[in-house]
């Protein structure tokens, strides 16, 4: 987790498990966008914010077939912030890696030492990497068959509306409710299954 400059999130990777967790999560890949009266503007102004949202799959043998060159990466230490026992900020364990080629980073404090955090973020790499080959490997197929379709990453999938009205909407599927503060608390259910019907109906 990054915090933001002034408040809120810069950044934040999580690992989800449960029953077809990923199959599920995949649904809410995309950007989202929400519209709100800003509490950090003293003149109360309607804005405008987005959240880009990645899900790959987390799979422990994938390291071991992902091949990382030493080279292509940059190692950051830095000490850790927040909850985590008695070496949370005494101790420079928090690692940052950057693989160079990709310009992927991905970032780990929350294990208690160093060498536990670098190989937790080896790990997440390799598997975004993993994921980063599939998706090219598909573009491919697509491009080859005429197929387009829109970029999951720069595409806006749903919108958070909370002024000068209530309104969640889902532009892929048009599934909407006037209950934004459910949402918001992550009672997504009805979009998620929304967005997988429309998949098997148009795959």
């Amino acid at each position: 987790m990054t915090e933001g400059q002034e408040a809120g999130l810069l950044s934040a990777t999580f690992i989800v498990k449960g029953r077809f967790a990923y199959g599920l999560l995949d649904a809410e890949r995309g950007v989202h966008r929400l519209v709100r009266m800003s509490p950090f503007d003293s003149q109360h102004r309607r804005q405008t914010s987005f959240a880009s949202v990645e899900v790959t799959p987390f799979l422990d043998d994938v390291a071991d077939d992902v091949e990382i060159d030493e080279k292509d990466l940059r190692v950051d230490t830095y000490r850790s912030s927040g909850a985590g026992g008695q070496h949370v900020n005494k101790t420079d364990s928090a690692v940052r890696l950057t693989h160079l080629p990709t310009g992927i980073v991905v970032s780990c404090q929350n294990e208690r030492s160093q060498h536990q955090n670098r190989a937790r973020a080896m790990q997440i790499l390799a598997n975004k990497l993993a994921e980063r080959a599939r998706a090219e490997r598909k573009a491919e197929l697509e491009e080859l068959s005429g197929e387009r379709t829109d970029n999951a990453w720069g595409s806006q999938i749903r919108s958070y509306v909370l002024a000068p009205y209530q309104l969640v909407k889902d532009l892929r599927t048009n599934e909407e409710t006037g209950n934004v503060a459910l949402v918001l608390d992550g009672d997504i259910d009805e979009f998620i299954e929304a967005e997988l019907r429309r998949r098997r109906t148009n795959p």
